[in-house]
């Protein structure tokens, strides 16, 4: 069932006083958890001491009771879970990233992918720095850790590191007396920030997660913007807020987000419903019934039964109780797997013709079972619409779509793909829908894995494993 997955969730709170934050995060990270399944981690501040624990898996599965104990109360606490592209899967690569130095303590969140990664890390490492892990985070953290030397704040110590690192960051920095919000100057990734009754600020990857813990959006942090949060207050530098061209990762909106989180001031839930109303102003099929694939494809569905006129049926359950990481033991086929996750509703397609509305195809290798699945059930004729155009090109900018050789729409038309995944038709969103999801179309988006039009450098060797595989060789 592997899809494209999400880049990862960071999630902040700076308390006026000592609060249980850690169960504050565990709460946000648990609102955040589609974005990331690898790993999870918590750091807690009390007073200057950091509590940490991170480790691979689920946030329910890491922070059991008596680990959330050991974490106790604090004045502010980080979270983060991960899906890793850039570095390998395991504990090490887990994050918050600890630092402990001359002037103190720091905790770094991220959530992105460099595009210099190795560049800064090889020169980190002939001026002595000793990396621990292999992900471009810790090259981060350190070079903000060797700013700090010479700075006179965490925060002069962070804007002159970030003049040298390129590509997509949302980061959450904490000190012993300060937690710092970062999105770099393109805004590739979302990150905002509210307040709780309580007084508390609550900084994440996503608004859903401010709602989970009962705080109340006040806005999204600005492309290029840090904040900087104190017991005075929230200061807000902008120093390099029109240094790039605005570029939040269309994909967001279109699968990576959760549908009731509100990003940049748009709703996703709206921004996937028009991407289906588009659909349908473009394809116009003679049809009985439409129906999404869970869960990104539902809103998207709806939005093509309400412009096309077609009833929007409910034709596809998912199991909710399998999580995105379930392997089944013994299972050797992808259709097995699909049968486990999803099951269709004979009532809803039997004897149909039916339009199928997905968020994306990227191999092309788990369509094919669901679409059986339909068959199997009675549907008379298949017709997919696909809520994103093809892929084509790969990401580096937090997308796991590491090179073109497994992107089926750089190996077939539409057609022959098509018959590969037994459809009657198949539309993908046209590329000149893509400003007008979210706004009236002067918003900039990322849409470099469509169209191939990067907003930044990137890496003559694309894969994104070869920042790791560099980093071996050597050894």
């Amino acid at each position: 069932m592997r899809k494209i997955n999400e880049e990862c969730g960071v999630f902040g709170i700076f308390a006026p006083e000592k609060a249980d934050v850690a169960h504050l995060t565990y709460y946000g990270l648990f609102a955040l958890q589609h974005r990331g399944q690898e790993s999870a981690g918590i750091v807690v501040n009390d007073d200057g001491v950091f509590r940490v624990h991170k480790d691979d898996g689920l946030v329910n599965d890491v922070f059991t009771p008596r680990i959330m104990e050991t974490l106790g109360e604090g004045n502010m606490a980080l979270g983060h879970v991960r899906y890793g592209t850039t570095g390998s899967k395991g504990v090490v690569n887990a994050q918050p990233i600890v630092v402990r130095h001359i002037k103190g303590t720091m905790a770094l969140a991220h959530n992105g992918n460099l595009v210099n990664s190795y560049e800064l890390r090889e020169a980190l490492e002939e001026e002595g720095s000793i990396f621990h892990t292999t992900s471009d985070t810790e090259v981060i953290s350190y070079m903000i850790t060797k700013e700090r030397i010479n700075a006179c704040s965490i925060e002069e110590a962070i804007s002159r590191a970030l003049k040298k690192i390129k590509g997509a960051y949302s980061l959450i920095v904490m000190s012993p007396q300060k937690m710092i919000a970062v999105r770099d100057p393109n805004g590739f990734h979302p990150l905002c920030y509210g307040q709780r009754a309580d007084g508390a600020y609550v900084i994440a990857s996503e608004s859903c997660a401010l709602d989970s813990v009962g705080a109340k959006l006040i806005r999204d942090v600005l492309p290029g913007e840090m904040l900087v949060f104190t017991k005075g207050g929230v200061l807000s530098v902008k120093d390099n807020c029109d240094a790039a061209k605005h570029a939040m990762c269309v994909f967001e909106y279109i699968y990576f987000a959760r549908p009731d989180s509100v990003l940049d001031g748009y709703s996703v839930h709206e921004a996937r419903r028009k991407a289906g109303e588009f659909l349908a102003e473009e394809y116009k099929v003679d049809a009985d019934v439409v129906i999404g694939v869970p869960d990104s494809g539902s809103d998207a569905a709806l939005g093509y039964a309400k412009r096309s006129g077609i009833p929007y049926g409910v034709g596809l359950i998912k199991n909710k109780y399998i999580g995105r990481t379930f392997i089944a033991p013994g299972q050797k086929s992808r259709e097995n797997l699909v049968r486990i996750k999803l099951n269709a509703v004979p009532a809803s397609v039997a004897g149909k013709r039916v339009i199928m509305v997905d968020d994306s195809i990227v191999r092309g290798t788990t369509s094919g079972p669901i679409v059986k699945l339909l068959r199997d059930a009675g549907a008379k004729e298949v017709h997919m619409m696909v809520a994103a155009p093809p892929f084509l090109n790969p990401c580096f900018y937090g997308t796991d779509i590491d090179s073109k050789e497994n992107l089926i729409a750089c190996k077939h038309t539409v057609r022959e793909i098509a018959d590969i995944i037994g459809v009657d038709s198949l539309g993908y969103l046209n590329p000149k829908y893509l400003p007008y999801l979210a706004g009236d179309g002067k918003k900039g988006f990322c849409t470099a894995c469509f169209d191939g039009k990067y907003p930044t450098e990137v890496p003559s060797e694309i894969r994104k494993n070869k920042f790791e595989s560099k980093i071996t060789e050597k050894e």
